[in-house]
């Protein structure tokens, strides 16, 4: 197994050779292993039993762990250097490593993560950012960067990741490859490091879905049971409105694929926005402790606002006293999130907290046993390298009003691959209720050759004109309010806002910047 695995590296690396013609352009070094790897090493499963039991259930199948997994005898990084420095080799390994090893995996190595894989972005100074085999002038998103280009460039058949706030599932969208987030707490995360621990989930990346359910009922420990098709798929329409790509495209390759498998008459259409906020009476308390003003937040918007302050909030918990001791150097972006005055009282903490209670009963209500609930996993194409568009509140704003549904509410989620547009990879997410992941695994498993079939209807499809033409003219609005807003003149920033919402209504960063300076404006 030894060699087996020393040749594989060889045949990787020649394989690859050609991938350095790319460095002219893109003005950068591409590794032979993509940058995926930040320690190569080999736990090798038990001998296979004797007949005639059956043999170890992932028998044949190698797989690498994001740099957050404990590995006996081995540092665990966590993404930084000084993290590092600072701690002791592991004197065990991980359950869910262990699990995976025992049915007959072999582990390879360990994989980059962002800095204190706090960030969905993959880009990492310390260790350099590893190559987005599907796009590589783009980011490979996080946390687990490394994990998702190992899967994408064919290092591995699986690897596992965490998913905070879509670590999990923003890199399988950018890099083209399948992502799994189970549902919260029901596998364990003993010998992880945690960022959030009301929000943290072990994770899965796969090249298809048979590999994806092989391993994922190893991981869930499930018993058997018989396979069951969804009564209804509902299509998230306001979440699809987010999409900076066109919409069309990827609503029709559902549709074609749920139409095909299960009958039109599964297919239904919800209003998330209106839906959560009449059944998570939360988010208006958490609205009204935040916003002196009668300017309206979308019910999305106030749950990414929820997702990210209980991260900050509990990374500051777990990790900040080792932040201020070491004083380790951040990204700046990062550095600003985690140092930034959390100015929220117990009773905005319970808020947050009650939210993630009704939140989960409020998508079990929606989904009830038989029910899919389809989003877009992320609203933007991956970035190009060094963009600032990652920084831009619109890009926040869009990018956790998807996120934050399942990590918030602790459902599952599998990000799925459905091609490219624009040279750019483009995915979509299946939802179903907490507790639901076999029926989840066993649904991709079906739909999802189909929805491969139907892929190039993504690439053919286009933004009109009109919609094109009035998006820029938003943002031109937006940015005069921006202007207004620096300059503190509060009415009329709160003018250019109400103009930009009239041109892109579905745009939740106009409403939370014009809530902004309403408050303003308030005091």
């Amino acid at each position: 197994m030894a060699s087996h695995a020393a040749n594989l590296w060889v045949l990787l690396g020649l394989g690859l050779a050609g991938i350095f013609l790319m460095t002219k352009r893109l003005k950068k070094t591409i590794k032979a292993d993509f940058g995926a790897f930040i320690q190569k090493l080999e736990l090798l499963p038990p001998p296979q039993p004797a007949p005639p039991k059956a043999p170890h259930p992932l028998t044949g199948l190698n797989f690498a762990v994001s740099d957050v997994f404990d590995i006996e005898g081995y540092v665990t990084g966590f993404g930084h250097p000084d993290w590092l420095r600072t701690h002791e080799p592991s004197t065990r390994t991980s359950p869910v490593v262990l699990a995976l090893v025992e049915g007959g995996a072999t582990c390879i190595g360990k994989t980059v993560v962002d800095e204190l894989a706090y960030s969905i972005h993959g880009e990492n100074k310390h260790y350099s950012t590893p190559t987005n085999p599907a796009a590589p002038a783009r980011i490979p998103g996080g946390s687990s960067s490394g994990a998702a280009v190992a899967v994408a460039a064919d290092f591995v058949d699986f690897s596992l990741g965490i998913d905070t706030l879509g670590g999990i599932r923003v890199p399988a969208a950018f890099c083209g490859v399948i992502g799994f987030r189970p549902s919260y707490g029901v596998i364990s995360n003993t010998g992880i490091i945690p960022v959030s621990s009301s929000l943290d989930t072990v994770g899965l990346f796969a090249k298809d879905p048979s590999t994806l359910r092989r391993v994922g009922l190893v991981l869930l420990q499930l018993p058997f049971s018989v396979q069951r098709n969804p009564k209804q798929i509902l299509l998230a329409d306001d979440c699809f409105e987010l999409l900076k790509i066109p919409k069309d495209g990827i609503s029709q390759v559902v549709t074609n694929s749920t139409e095909k498998h299960f009958g039109r008459q599964v297919l239904k259409h919800e209003n998330l926005e209106k839906y959560f906020s009449s059944k998570v009476p939360s988010l208006k308390e958490f609205y009204s402790q935040k916003i002196n003003g009668d300017s309206k937040i979308s019910s999305l918007t106030l749950l990414a606002n929820v997702a990210q302050i209980l991260q900050r909030y509990e990374f500051k918990c777990t990790h900040g006293e080792w932040i201020n001791s070491e004083k380790p150097v951040l990204d700046s972006a990062i550095s600003a999130q985690i140092n930034e005055t959390l100015d929220m009282t117990d009773k905005e903490i319970e808020i947050c907290k009650s939210v993630r209670t009704e939140m989960r009963l409020a998508v079990n209500n929606l989904l009830k046993d038989d029910g899919i609930l389809v989003i877009p996993t992320t609203a933007y194409p991956p970035p190009k390298l060094g963009s600032k568009e990652i920084f831009s509140d619109d890009y926040q704003n869009r990018s956790f009003s998807l996120l934050s549904i399942a990590s918030i509410s602790g459902c599952c989620q599998v990000t799925l691959p459905l091609g490219y547009h624009d040279k750019c990879p483009v995915s979509v997410s299946f939802i179903a209720r907490h507790g639901g992941d076999r029926f989840l695994l066993d649904t991709v498993q079906t739909v999802y050759s189909s929805l491969q079939e139907h892929a190039d209807t993504v690439a053919k499809s286009k933004l009109s004109p009109n919609a094109v033409k009035q998006e820029h003219s938003a943002e031109a609005v937006k940015e005069k309010g921006n202007q207004a807003y620096k300059d503190k003149q509060w009415q009329k920033a709160i003018g250019f806002y109400t103009e930009a919402i009239k041109l892109s209504d579905n745009n939740a960063t106009y409403y939370s910047n014009r809530a902004a300076a309403y408050l303003e404006l308030g005091r």
